[in-house]
Order: C-alpha cells, then sequence, then structure tokens
C-alpha cells in the first residue's frame, strides 16, 4: 500500500461502511481511541465542534430562561436507589466508587450515568414556595455508562460528553409546553447547525426513558439504513418530585408536588454529522459548524513567487477574518499543493482557496468547495462579499441533499411480508395496534423497533387526547417551518406513500392506532 493511501480514507462508504466511518474519525483528527476501553480522546477539531453546537445551545437555551450549572460527577447509592424503577434502568452500566486509596468509602459512590437523582436532591433544598418556579438549569458535563456493547467513537463510548437539562414548573401545563420547546430547539439546532433531517415524536411506552411519564425525540436516519437517536425531552410528571420531596407552596400556602422534565443531547450528533456527510475523501463539515470554514493554500515554486503569493494569501485571509469567516493559511514547507489539497478534502473544510502566481496578477483566487467539488474563480476584490454567501449557500444544500438521501431511506410497508423485506434498510412506517405484544414480537422477529411515533396534526398518531393538547403549540408552530420532516409523510416520495398502508395493525391486524417509524438502531 502506497504512503498516499495510508494516509487518506481506505475503506468505501459503501462497502465497509463501519471502517470508514472510524477512519474518517481518526484521520480527520476528530478523536481517537484512549489507553482505556470504551473511552476515546476528542481532537482540538472535534472539540470545536462541540463548542460550536453548546454556543448555539447556550444562546437558543438563554431565550427559554435556561441558566447552566454544574453537578459533582460522585452519586451516593442511596440516592440512585430512591427512585427504584430509574435506577434499575442504568444499574448494570454503573460504575462504582468503592475504594479511597487502600480505604474502603463505606457507601458506594456512582460516578454519575445520569443525573435526575443528584439534581433533585438539591432542588427539594432550593424550592420552597411558587416563587421560586419555574426552575430552569442545564448541566454541561460527561456521563459514565459502562459500554457492553461494541464501542465506537461518538456513538457508543463509555464516557460521553452531554448537556441535560432538568426544569420544574408549578402546572403540567407548563412542564409540557417545556417539554416541546426543548425538542424544538433540538431539531432547529440539529437541521440548521448540522445539515441533517430530523423526524419528531414521542417513543412508545416500551422505549420511553425509564421514569418518565412520556418522551419526546428526535431521530434520523444514518447512510447504512440504521437510525441513530438525536436528543429526548421526557416528561417526568410527578415521578421524581414525590419521592424526591420537590415540592412548593401556592399563593394559598398549600403544598404541591412540583412538575418536572429532563432533555438532552449529546456529542452522538458529532457521530451523525460524519457518517452523513462523510464521503470516501474523508470528512465534509457543514459551514456552521467547521472550526476553519476555508483553508487557502498558496502555491509557488520560488522565493520570489512566495513572497508576492504569502502577501496576496495574508490580504485575503484578513478581509475574510474582517468577515467573521474562520480562516486558516496552509503556508507548510515540505509538503505539496496537492498533498494539501487531500488533507484538507478528508478533515472536509468546505472552503479551499487556491492562490498561484497567476491568480495574483490576475487579481483573483480559485475557490473549491468541498460538498460538490465545485470550482470557480472568484476576484480578491470580491471574497469578501461573496464567500460568506456561499458558505451559507452549501449549509443549505447540504441538508437539502441529506434530506433527500433520507427520503430514499424511509418507506412505508402494506403488510407484514412488506414489512420484513423492508426491515434493516432504513426507517420503515407501518400501523401499529398499540401492543407492547406486537412490539416486542416484531422486535424479536425482524430486529427492528419503534424508533418514534412522529408528531403531526391527526390525533391517532398522539398519545392522547390530554397530550394532544399540550402539543397543539409545536405541531402547528414546528411541522409548518420544518419541511424536512415531511420526509417520513404521506406524498413526501414515492418509497413511503402512507396511502398504501391499511388501517389494521402490521402484525396481529388489529385496529391501528399509530403510524410509528421502524429501524434498526444505533
Amino acid at each position: 500500500m502506497s504512503k498516499r493511501a495510508e494516509i487518506g480514507i481506505t475503506a468505501p462508504k459503501k462497502e465497509s461502511f463501519s471502517e470508514w466511518y472510524v477512519q474518517v474519525v481518526q484521520k480527520a483528527e476528530l478523536a481517537d481511541y484512549a489507553p482505556v476501553k470504551g473511552l476515546i480522546v476528542l481532537r482540538p477539531d472535534g472539540y470545536a465542534i462541540w463548542e460550536s453546537l453548546q454556543n448555539t445551545f447556550n444562546r437558543r437555551f438563554a431565550g427559554e430562561g435556561v441558566r447552566n450549572g454544574f453537578l459533582p460527577v460522585l452519586i451516593p447509592e442511596s440516592l440512585l436507589k430512591k427512585e427504584g424503577e430509574h435506577f434499575e434502568g442504568f444499574n448494570p452500566e454503573v460504575f462504582w466508587v468503592t475504594h479511597s486509596g487502600n480505604n474502603e468509602i463505606g457507601e458506594k459512590l456512582a460516578l454519575r450515568p445520569t443525573s435526575e437523582t443528584l439534581a433533585y436532591t438539591m432542588y427539594s433544598k432550593w424550592i420552597q414556595s411558587w416563587r421560586d418556579l419555574p426552575l430552569k438549569i442545564n448541566f454541561w458535563n460527561t456521563a459514565l455508562r459502562s459500554e457492553i456493547k461494541a464501542t465506537k467513537p461518538f456513538l457508543r463510548t463509555s464516557e460521553f460528553l452531554w448537556q441535560e437539562g432538568h426544569t420544574v414548573h408549578a402546572t403540567q401545563e407548563e412542564a409540557e409546553r417545556q417539554v416541546s420547546t426543548m425538542l424544538r430547539i433540538y431539531k432547529e439546532t440539529v437541521e440548521e447547525e448540522l445539515a441533517i433531517p430530523v423526524i419528531s415524536g414521542t417513543k412508545s411506552e416500551r422505549e420511553k426513558f425509564v421514569g418518565a411519564d412520556y418522551t419526546t425525540a428526535i431521530e434520523s436516519i444514518m447512510p447504512d439504513g440504521r437510525a441513530l437517536q438525536m436528543g429526548t425531552s421526557h416528561f417526568l410528571a410527578r415521578h421524581f418530585s414525590e419521592p424526591f420531596d420537590v415540592k412548593f407552596a401556592d399563593r394559598d400556602n398549600v403544598e404541591h408536588f412540583a412538575w418536572q422534565t429532563s432533555w438532552g443531547v449529546s456529542w452522538r450528533l458529532i457521530g451523525a454529522m460524519i457518517m452523513v456527510h462523510g464521503d470516501d475523501r474523508g470528512m465534509i463539515m457543514p459551514p456552521r459548524v467547521a472550526p476553519v470554514q476555508a483553508v487557502i493554500v498558496p502555491i509557488y515554486r520560488n522565493a520570489a513567487q512566495k513572497e508576492s503569493v504569502m502577501q496576496a494569501a495574508t490580504s485575503v485571509r484578513d478581509t475574510l477574518d474582517a468577515a467573521r469567516v474562520r480562516m486558516h493559511i496552509d503556508d507548510r514547507d515540505g509538503v505539496t499543493p496537492g498533498y494539501k489539497f487531500n488533507d484538507w478534502e478528508m478533515k472536509g473544510v468546505p472552503l479551499r482557496i487556491e492562490i498561484g502566481p497567476r491568480d495574483v496578477e490576475a487579481g483573483s483566487v480559485i475557490v473549491v468547495s468541498r460538498h460538490d467539488g465545485q470550482k470557480d474563480a472568484m476576484g480578491i476584490d470580491s471574497v469578501r462579499a461573496k464567500i460568506p454567501v456561499l458558505l451559507e449557500e452549501i449549509q443549505q444544500s447540504m441538508l437539502t441533499r441529506a434530506t433527500a438521501r433520507a427520503e430514499e431511506l424511509t418507506f412505508a410497508a402494506s403488510d407484514y411480508d412488506e414489512f420484513k423485506e423492508l426491515s434493516g434498510r432504513g426507517f420503515v412506517r407501518a400501523r401499529w395496534c398499540g401492543g407492547a405484544k406486537c412490539e416486542e414480537k416484531i422486535k424479536e422477529e425482524t430486529g427492528v423497533e419503534i424508533r418514534v411515533i412522529p408528531f403531526n396534526r391527526t390525533a391517532d398518531d398522539m398519545r392522547g387526547e390530554e397530550e394532544e393538547s399540550s402539543r397543539s403549540d409545536y405541531n402547528s408552530n414546528h411541522d409548518s417551518n420544518h419541511n424536512s420532516n415531511n420526509y417520513g409523510n404521506p406524498g413526501s416520495h414515492n418509497n413511503c406513500n402512507l396511502d398504501i398502508i391499511p388501517d389494521s395493525c402490521v402484525y396481529c391486524q388489529k385496529e391501528g392506532i399509530s403510524t410509528p417509524i421502524f429501524a434498526r438502531g444505533y
């Protein structure tokens, strides 16, 4: 194998998806494996993407009155056991601290698998009356869960970066509005920043968060036909406020248990970005989150050429810096321009700007788009006006392309035979009776599960009259503004025509009550 082949991506995306993914993560310098099994080290470019998402979420969270806090990583076992059903769901994955040096510490301490129990212990101290509500706090931290399946960077690791928000409310209506609001923020951020289309809806009773009354989620389909949960927002009702004594005195000084929500996303969003947009040459970065949005590659053969070319490159960089474009000049010696082109293509930088002696004489540069390979000449005096516009066009083009691909991987099944044939190929829409037994048998026989029951404007895909009412604002404000959610809806494309789906459950043939999306997941 040549040195160049070893440096580049050697596994084709269509033929060796898993190996291709790992190569892109490592060779694009986003992350690398740590010495401890199941853990990864986030490299600067990978962390810069996470910081970009943090900044966007922080801005949008603040607009909803959410503030950031911090929680310690150690949780006493007694706290985890306070909400027994919730703890039982995490128990097999918990890392325990039992010693300090050579001495036993007494009560075991869990390395935080999630923070509900710790946060709500504190909330019970901080909340006394209606004046303390609503309480809305988000925590940027890590969670640790022993990964018993095969680990994969950003998707399955024993420690991962995430944010988890926990809110407390005086009324059920206000809490349910919060659930919908946070899911909308997740959907908008994933689609607008990462250029990944998602479908939003509810989880089934079987797949909801343990301890929640119901769970809402956004899901996306990956190019290998497997689904990835991109974010969740849970209505906890009073399932935690009662065992943790989170209550308040109302205006009449009557005590009530509070209504609560929790919601979160993790760095698996970065994994989704890699899988959805990358190609056989490496990563393709959506401009809005790209650590470097445009790289300048100077081309020269001698010292005289170098001086004039570098002056032009520096001028272009300074001009675009002033336009708030994230820039870099690749002035490395000892490597050819072709090597630099391939290197930056592998890292996924949205734009490459080439400047050589002829370009300097002509007062122009060559601009190459990573996502489609388009190459155009551009006057140096016009880069400040044109490059930011081009970056935004690339962002929208990437979402459009990703949506079209998602449509191709979304199907409708008219009967169980067709359902089994389609299982594993992508999202499959089929009618369901709502029965846990049918859901279990479908997963057992086909390997697919209900990923999400999509929101739409019909009542039968909601969880009932009460929830339909609480989410009416979400549906009207959300679906109308984000057409990419339509790729799973009737008439959006040939693969997924819901008109072919009968009203009966795809498995038991009893009356169907909803039309979920089934898929194999990560």
